[in-house]
């Protein structure tokens, strides 16, 4: 599915370490917008209906021996075959487990300008671990404001209004031993439908933004392992001015979820009033979180002996 995104041709091939055996062909502006791949047995055997042509092709063992064994023996099809091929304005071939293009088919990819690349790995470990990156970098996105912090292995969202302690709670939470992604800005990938996943902008990475203070470098001044990457989004924490108007949930019996691109994550509200520890708070709703995907849920818990003591008494 094209989702609208793009990644450049050349980022691919330095991640996934591939070869290029058209290095005369300019590839700088070309780019793949599918994390879908295909696999052109068909194709190469004069099937072009419902043909994937916007798709990254993979050559594997059987579509060389195809190729080699009877497509080179038939000039005429050979011919014909590679023409509506490449003429189909394919992103580019890999050819896995180091197998190599036949010269008749360097010929017809310099003619089309589609480039030719070779991988060592084997074809279906190759065609997983590229799937498996471009869904990522394909993924749809959002940029919200908010804190993002690994906190016991949960990805604890911090979000609230400007100034109300965001970015305090998480310098307290690293001084504790967890570990920051992103503060101010948090870019959110949909991985999958069960999957968030939230980066830091390259530009303020590691950096923390503190009122009175200004900016911090929180690699440097706490260490690499102060910090992180990437991180699933796992909980959501909600920073509202304390109101005594408004009836805040006090048992946790239902969750309340918050939606980013089309994915619900469970949500927490918590006022905010002086005198409150927010790092432990998030801690505490961590650990929770953590028990509640475990199967032990503490608000139920209490629920079911309240509701037995009740009917020892009857």
């Amino acid at each position: 599915m094209d989702r609208g995104y793009e990644v450049a041709l050349e980022k691919m091939i330095e991640k996934m370490e591939m070869v290029s055996y058209t290095p005369e062909i300019d590839i700088s502006n070309l780019s793949i917008h599918q994390s879908e791949i295909n696999r052109p047995a068909l194709q190469l055997s004069g099937f072009f209906e419902r043909f994937a042509e916007n798709r990254v092709q993979i050559i594997g063992r059987i579509e060389q021996s195809y190729i080699e064994e009877i497509l080179e023996k038939n000039r005429l099809k050979m011919l014909e075959v590679y023409e509506k091929f490449f003429n189909s304005q394919i992103p580019c071939v890999v050819f896995a487990r180091g197998l190599k293009p036949t010269q008749a088919m360097m010929h017809m990819s310099e003619k089309y300008h589609v480039p030719l690349l070779g991988t060592n790995l084997g074809t279906s470990e190759f065609m997983a671990e590229l799937i498996r990156w471009l869904n990522e970098e394909l993924a749809p996105r959002i940029s919200i404001h908010g804190v993002l912090v690994d906190v016991f292995g949960e990805g604890v969202l911090i979000m609230g209004e400007s100034g109300i302690g965001k970015s305090e709670a998480a310098l307290e939470l690293i001084k504790r031993g967890h570990r920051l992604v992103s503060d101010d800005v948090v870019e959110i990938k949909r991985i999958s439908k069960d999957t968030l996943v939230g980066s830091a902008p390259e530009i303020t990475r590691h950096f923390i933004e503190l009122r009175g203070i200004g900016i911090i470098d929180v690699k440097t001044l706490f260490g690499v392992e102060s910090v992180k990457m990437t991180q699933n989004i796992d909980m959501v924490i909600q920073l509202d001015e304390w109101d005594k108007g408004t009836d805040y949930d006090r048992l946790g019996l239902e969750e309340k979820y918050t939606e980013f691109l089309g994915n619900k994550v469970v949500s927490h509200q918590i006022p905010i009033r002086p005198g409150r520890n927010l790092a432990i708070i998030v801690e505490a709703a961590a650990i929770n979180h953590r028990q509640k995907k475990m199967g032990y849920n503490a608000a139920k818990e209490l629920y079911n002996r309240v509701t037995g003591q009740f009917a020892m008494e009857d």
